[in-house]
């Protein structure tokens, strides 16, 4: 049976398949609401698998967000990296806590993301209206448990009841 070592390729795996999700487009009404895949996932890396330089893949991941989007080069770098310190240095804590404290302390660690942003684009004048600030922190916390089972799964494969 393969361990979590022997399946290192899932957070790379997981940030790829984030990233293509971060690019498909949405229909206008659905938009503002969607999930923050890479930060979701680089949060969950920071909790499980806090010693694969999670940081380093927030960075590279926020370089290539910033060619998906066009936005100003570091703006998703400092966002990700931001987001996913406090989940990475407590880890050992996020480990125990319930599902549902976890969905809620994804939609504060996703709320840091989303003020990095939006002080950002504010700051370069590409402000879009703090209201569409705060949708994907309630689509964050919904998709979060999803999210959570299905890279436990990739990450721990299937247990034998041996």
């Amino acid at each position: 049976m393969a361990g979590p070592r022997d399946r290192a390729w899932v957070g790379p795996v997981a940030l790829i398949i984030a990233l293509g999700l971060s690019a498909q487009p949405l229909p206008g009404w659905m938009a503002p609401a969607r999930p923050d895949w890479v930060a979701l996932v680089l949060i969950y890396l920071g909790i499980h698998t806090p010693q694969r330089l999670v940081l380093v893949q927030a960075v590279v991941a926020g370089l290539l967000l910033d060619a998906l989007q066009g936005t100003p080069l570091g703006q998703h770098v400092l966002a990700l990296v931001l987001c996913c310190y406090l989940p990475l240095k407590l880890h050992l804590r996020l480990m125990l806590v319930p599902i549902w404290q976890t969905m809620l302390l994804t939609a504060v660690f996703t709320a840091i993301y989303q003020f990095v942003m939006f002080w950002i684009n504010g700051a370069t004048g590409n402000d879009i209206g703090a209201a569409f600030y705060l949708w994907p922190l309630a689509s964050n916390a919904i998709v979060w448990p999803l999210l959570l089972t299905l890279l436990d799964r990739a990450r721990l494969g299937r247990r034998s009841s041996d």
